[in-house]
């Protein structure tokens, strides 16, 4: 478990890198659709004009251009392809990463069985194309998911309305076995993260900090550009020092602020870092 909260450090850097990468890609490919404007009306004036195109007169440096143009566009191509290669393989890293955790945090929990632990989805949500070595893992029903947006299956809302009920009275067993439920039912729904979060608070309330923190990490992992992906982190923070886990719980508490400065979160996790012996 030492390792847990480096994991954590790295795999919260991800998001930001993946980002990175697609605003790169989004660059290249305006700029590619700018060269081929530019190509179509270079090919217009050769294809309007009635006098003979010479090698050395205008119609030589159009042609010049063109060639330059699509030397660019190879350059291009290739530069394209080689970064959606890179962002391939930081979203397969990130989703190893979460799946190590998650095989990790089950280690700790008394009523975890390793061997029923199902595949891990692929940050993003979007499943990756297979690749000759290290197949990525594809997206299973259970974990993740994002915030926001989307659709809601029928009977969605109302199904965490009824495990939000439950919680909000106070019956914390039953809102976990709610949420449970409703995680598994609508795995990476608009709702999901704000599920795997409200489950770790109610296994929370029970002292159930392993259950918790399994919770957390969903939740964080499943949608880490969420509203509730600041307090995810922090909670998760706090149940690893329930767990005995100080080193990993001061450096998890740490990249809070870190990652989403501003915050209340940030606040709440400095508190939590004021009671534990970190340096």
């Amino acid at each position: 478990m030492r390792r847990l909260a480096v994991l954590i450090a790295l795999l919260v850097a991800l998001p930001a890198a993946a980002q990175d990468r697609a605003a790169t890609l989004a660059d290249i490919r305006q700029e590619l659709a700018v060269l081929w404007v530019e190509i179509q009306r270079l090919n217009t004036q050769l294809s309007t004009t009635g006098a003979p195109i010479g090698g050395t007169g205008a119609g030589g440096d159009v042609l010049a251009r063109l060639d330059a143009l699509e030397l660019e566009i190879r350059r291009l191509n290739n530069l394209t392809e080689e970064l959606q290669l890179q962002v391939e393989a930081v979203v397969r890293d990130g989703t190893n990463r979460v799946g190590d955790l998650e095989f990790r945090l089950c280690e700790v929990e008394p009523d975890c069985d390793i061997g029923s632990l199902g595949p891990t989805p692929s940050l993003g949500g979007v499943e990756l194309p297979q690749a000759s070595a290290g197949a990525p893992i594809a997206p299973s029903a259970g974990t993740g998911g994002t915030a926001g947006g989307g659709n809601l299956a029928v009977a969605e809302q109302s199904d965490f309305d009824r495990a939000q009920a439950a919680y909000d009275a106070g019956d914390y067993a039953q809102a976990q076995e709610l949420f449970t439920a409703f995680t598994e039912t609508y795995p990476g729904g608009p709702l999901s993260a704000e599920a795997h979060f409200l489950r770790g608070e109610a296994a929370a309330a029970q002292g159930l900090w392993s259950v918790a923190a399994r919770a957390y990490l969903d939740s964080f992992s499943g949608a880490p550009d969420s509203t509730r992906a600041p307090d995810s982190l922090q909670r998760l923070g706090v149940a690893l020092a329930e767990l005995g886990q100080t080193e990993e719980a001061c450096l998890t508490l740490a990249e809070v602020e870190n990652r989403y400065p501003g915050t209340p979160a940030v606040g709440n996790a400095q508190r939590a870092m004021a009671g534990l012996p970190c340096n």
